[in-house]
């Protein structure tokens, strides 16, 4: 080996004989030539995996694991059914049985999903702990925390868990409903069944089964007249 071309040219050669291994012990590759294994793969039966899809460090897949197109999936664990959406990226993290996540996910190191949990289209995940069957669609971020199961996020939630110099934590209980575009401000804690309104920014803990609501109220001027372009100051 003399030069890139060469190393890009035995690269792909491995590369090749890997995925036919892999199609040899039954898992689907979409287009072996479009992708690429970098460390180990330990997988169950009838795993699906689309193009473009890059494997690195430690990876183990359960029976049934379907990958969308476009992921990175590193060091990571992802139980039996679980279903990841194209352009997703996993490291570091634990992925129970029968989840729905991506597309767009990112789970980061120490991010432990239980089973059927949705993490939906850019939703991040970081040092966190997340109940069976609690779900995260849309636009969320969720870092050192503990999350219960049943429990809801709306689209735009934030766990602001860093003061400029340390780091903090959350704990949310089971079947909790925070409203879109929430803020909890870690330290904090929301008990069993609590609702948040949405807007709210959350600063201090909440006992079981209570609603929350921290957001001005709204305001109606009347006989306000909107400027328009050509109107004289």
């Amino acid at each position: 080996m003399n030069n890139k071309l060469q190393l890009a040219e035995l690269e792909r050669i491995f590369q090749t004989e890997q995925a036919q291994e892999l199609l040899k012990a039954g898992v689907t590759l979409r287009d072996p030539a479009r992708f690429d294994l970098r460390g180990r793969l330990k997988h169950g039966q009838d795993v699906v995996i689309d193009v473009n899809v890059v494997i690195e460090g430690e990876v183990e897949l359960g029976d049934n694991v379907e990958i969308g197109a476009n992921c990175v999936i590193k060091n990571a664990k992802i139980g039996a059914n679980t279903k990841i959406a194209p352009f997703s990226h996993f490291e570091g993290c634990e992925v129970g049985e029968n989840n729905q996540i991506g597309p767009y996910a990112r789970l980061r190191p120490q991010a432990k999903l239980a089973d059927e949990v949705h993490i939906g289209n850019f939703v991040e995940v970081k040092n966190a702990t997340i109940g069976n069957g609690t779900k995260a669609n849309h636009l969320t971020y969720i870092g050192d925390a503990e999350i219960g199961s049943k429990t809801n996020f709306g689209a735009g939630t934030i766990i602001a868990n860093y003061d400029g110099v340390n780091k903090h934590k959350t704990i949310i209980g089971d079947e909790v409903r925070i409203g879109s575009n929430c803020v909890l401000v870690a330290p904090v804690t929301l008990g069993n069944k609590v609702t948040t309104g949405a807007g709210s920014a959350i600063t201090r803990n909440c006992e079981d089964g209570k609603l929350v609501l921290a957001r001005s109220r709204q305001t109606v001027i009347e006989g306000w007249v909107r400027p328009e372009k050509g109107d004289k100051k």
